[in-house]
C-alpha cells in the first residue's frame, strides 16, 4: 500500500540488529566482516583539523546489510576560537528561511570606510579578507573583506555586543570563529554515516514526501509512518510561500519510477534503483508535453505554482535566468504546469485557465480561474498568461489529452526509470571517479555580484547531508551537525574530503542547514540547527526492513 506515494508500512515497529558497538581508534585496526573490505565509514581518519586530533568510532548494525557509524572528532575546547559580531545586512528578514546567508562581506574601501565609522562610534572594528580555494569549475581567490567586532569567550558577551550595536544603528550577528572554515580549527566534529551494502541489505531504500507534495513533514514522522529503520532528510525544497508551494521538490523529484517533480536543468541527483541495491549520481534534464489529435505544446513544470521557478534552471524566458540559481526564485508570467493528485487536495488557485482531466485523459472540465480539485486517478494542466489561448484552443471537453514527460540524462538520452526507482534533487556535486569534484558555479551556488551568498552558503561551514556510493556499490548517507560550539559543521569543500576519506566514488550534496536530520531506531540522532527543533522538509529518505523483519 503507498502512503499517497510511499509504503506505509503496516508493522507497528521495526525488529533491529543487534546493537553491538565496534571501538575504531584506528579504524583500520577493526578486522572487516564485509564482503569486500570496510565499509567507506572505516577506512580512514576523517580530513578534518590536524592529523593529530583524536577521533572516536562506534558502528553499529541496524538491520542486515546496514550499519551506522558514529564519528566524532576533534577537541571540545580550542582556545584559538572564539565569538565575535559580525557586521551584516541580515539576509533573513524578508524570508522565513533561517538558512538564508547574511549580507556580510564588501569591497575593502567599503569595508575599511564602515570600520573607520564603527571605531568613531566606540567599536573594536576590524577588517578581514576572506579568501575561498577553487573548485572544479570556479576560480575561488578573494571573496570580498568582513567586518567584525571584538573577541569574546561567550556567545552571551558577543550577544550584549550585538545588541549595543543594533542600539547604534547598525546590523550584525553573533558568530563562531570555528565557523569560518580555517584548517588548523581543532574541533569538535559531529559526523554520522549510514551505509547501506547491497550484498546483504535485504529491505527497501525509498524517497518519501508525504502524504502530499504541497506540504512539509519532519523526517522523524516519514521514518515512523513507515516504520523506517533509518532516515535522513533529502533533497532541496520550497520553504518560503512567495516561492511556490511550501514542500516542494525544489528540482528533479521521482518516487516509484514516477516523475513529479521537473529537474532543475543540467543539476546533479542522486539516483536510487532496485529499491537501494545500485545508486548514482546523474545530471538531469527533462522535456514534456500536451497533446491532442489537433497538436501539441511544451510544458513548463510538473506539480509546482505556475510562474515560480525555485532554484531556477527552467525555460527560455524565465526572468532573471534560465539557467540553475540556487535559492532563488525565478519568475515566468506564461507557463503550463501538469498536476497529479499528488499535488495536494486542490491545485493552486489564480488567474489563468485550467483543463481537468479523468483517469482515461478526457478533458471533463475547463475552469477559469485555475485551482480546484483533481478526479481519482486524473490530472490536469494549468496556463497562465499567453500560454491560456494555447490551451483553451487546444483542450476541448469530451477530447482526449495526453500529458507525457520524459526524464534526460547528461547526455540527452532517454531516461526511463522502473518503478524500482526513486530521485531526489541535490546539489553541487562533490566527488566524482574518486577524486574532489566541486560544482557550484554550474550548479548556481555562485551569485553573481552577491559574495556573501558564496560565503555564507559554500565557503563556511554549516551542516551538512551528504550521499554516495562507493567502489563496492554500497550506499552512503552522512549528516554533520554544525552551527554550534559541539560540532563546527562543514563547508562544502570540506564535505567533499569527509566524502572521499569515506571512500566514496561519487557524491553529492543534499539539503543541509536546518534540514540536515538523521533518525535511527526511532529517534533522531543529531542536533538539528533550528532554534525550534527539527526541521519540517520537503522530502526524506527512508531505510526500510525487510517485510519479514518487521
Amino acid at each position: 500500500m503507498k502512503q499517497r506515494k510511499k509504503r506505509l508500512c503496516a508493522a507497528t515497529g521495526v525488529v533491529l540488529g543487534a546493537l553491538t558497538a565496534l571501538a575504531a581508534l584506528p579504524p583500520a585496526a577493526v578486522a572487516s566482516p564485509h564482503p569486500g573490505g570496510d565499509p567507506p565509514s572505516a577506512r580512514r581518519a576523517l580530513p578534518l583539523g590536524p592529523a593529530d586530533l583524536p577521533e572516536r568510532r562506534t558502528t553499529t548494525t541496524l538491520q542486515p546489510g546496514v550499519t551506522l557509524t558514529r564519528i566524532v572528532r576533534g577537541n571540545a575546547d580550542d582556545p584559538a576560537l572564539h565569538w565575535t559580531v559580525e557586521v551584516s545586512i541580515p539576509g533573513g528578514d524578508s524570508s522565513p528561511d533561517p538558512d538564508a546567508p547574511p549580507t556580510a562581506l564588501k569591497d575593502r574601501a567599503s569595508a575599511d570606510e564602515l570600520a573607520a565609522a564603527l571605531r568613531r562610534d566606540g567599536f573594536e572594528a576590524r577588517v578581514e579578507e576572506v579568501t575561498t580555494p577553487a573548485t572544479a569549475d570556479y576560480r575561488g581567490g578573494t571573496l570580498g573583506w568582513r567586518v567584525r567586532i571584538g573577541t569574546f569567550d561567550a556567545q552571551t558577551a558577543a550577544t550584549a555586543e550585538r545588541t549595543r550595536l543594533r542600539a547604534a544603528g547598525y546590523s550584525g550577528s553573533a558568530v563562531y570563529t570555528g565557523w569560518d572554515g580555517e584548517a588548523t580549527d581543532r574541533g569538535p566534529w559531529h559526523v554520522d554515516v549510514l551505509t547501506i551494502d547491497p550484498r546483504t541489505f535485504r529491505g527497501t531504500l525509498d524517497a518519501s514526501y508525504g502524504p502530499d507534495l504541497e506540504n512539509r513533514e519532519t523526517a522523524s514522522a516519514l521514518s515512523a509512518s513507515a516504520a523506517a529503520t533509518a532516515a535522513v532528510n533529502a533533497g532541496f525544497f520550497v520553504l518560503d510561500p512567495k516561492a511556490g508551494a511550501p514542500g516542494d521538490p525544489a528540482g528533479v523529484g521521482v518516487y516509484d519510477g514516477r516523475l513529479l517533480s521537473e529537474p532543475v536543468a543540467g543539476r546533479p541527483a542522486l539516483v536510487v534503483h532496485d529499491n537501494g541495491r545500485r545508486t548514482e549520481i546523474a545530471r538531469l534534464t527533462w522535456r514534456g508535453t500536451i497533446a491532442t489529435r489537433a497538436g501539441s505544446l511544451p510544458l513548463n513544470g510538473v506539480n509546482r505554482v505556475p510562474g515560480l521557478i525555485r532554484n531556477c534552471g527552467g525555460s527560455a524566458g524565465d526572468t532573471p535566468t534560465s539557467l540553475p540559481l540556487h535559492d532563488v526564485t525565478c519568475t515566468n508570467p506564461d507557463e503550463l504546469v501538469t498536476f497529479t493528485p499528488d499535488y495536494g487536495a486542490r491545485t493552486p488557485e489564480g488567474a489563468g485557465a485550467e483543463a481537468v482531466l479523468d483517469a482515461h485523459d478526457r478533458v471533463v472540465e475547463l475552469r477559469s480561474p485555475r485551482g480546484g480539485t483533481i478526479p481519482r486517478g486524473g490530472s490536469s494542466v494549468q496556463a497562465t498568461g499567453e500560454r491560456v489561448a494555447d490551451l483553451t484552443a487546444l483542450a476541448h471537453v469530451g477530447e482526449r489529452l495526453r500529458v507525457s514527460t520524459t526524464l534526460l540524462d547528461g547526455r540527452g538520452r532517454r531516461m526511463s526509470p522502473s518503478s524500482r526507482t526513486d530521485i531526489v534533487n541535490a546539489g553541487p556535486e562533490l566527488v566524482r571517479d574518486g577524486r574532489i569534484h566541486i560544482t557550484p558555479a554550474t550548479d548556481g551556488m555562485v551569485h553573481p555580484g552577491d559574495p556573501s551568498w558564496y560565503y555564507g552558503w559554500v565557503h563556511k561551514r554549516n551542516p551538512r547531508t551528504l550521499a554516495g556510493v562507493d567502489a563496492a556499490g554500497r550506499t552512503v548517507l552522512v549528516t554533520a551537525d554544525g552551527r554550534s560550539t559541539d560540532s563546527l559543521g562543514l563547508s562544502i569543500g570540506e564535505g567533499a574530503e569527509v566524502a572521499r576519506s569515506l571512500g566514496l566514488r561519487d557524491a553529492v550534496n543534499l539539503d543541509g542547514g536546518g534540514s540536515t536530520t538523521m533518525v535511527a531506531e526511532g529517534s533522531v540522532l543529531n542536533s538539528p540547527s533550528d532554534a525550534a527543533g527539527e526541521r519540517p522538509v520537503g522530502e526524506a529518505l527512508l531505510i526500510l526492513p525487510h517485510r519479514h523483519d518487521t
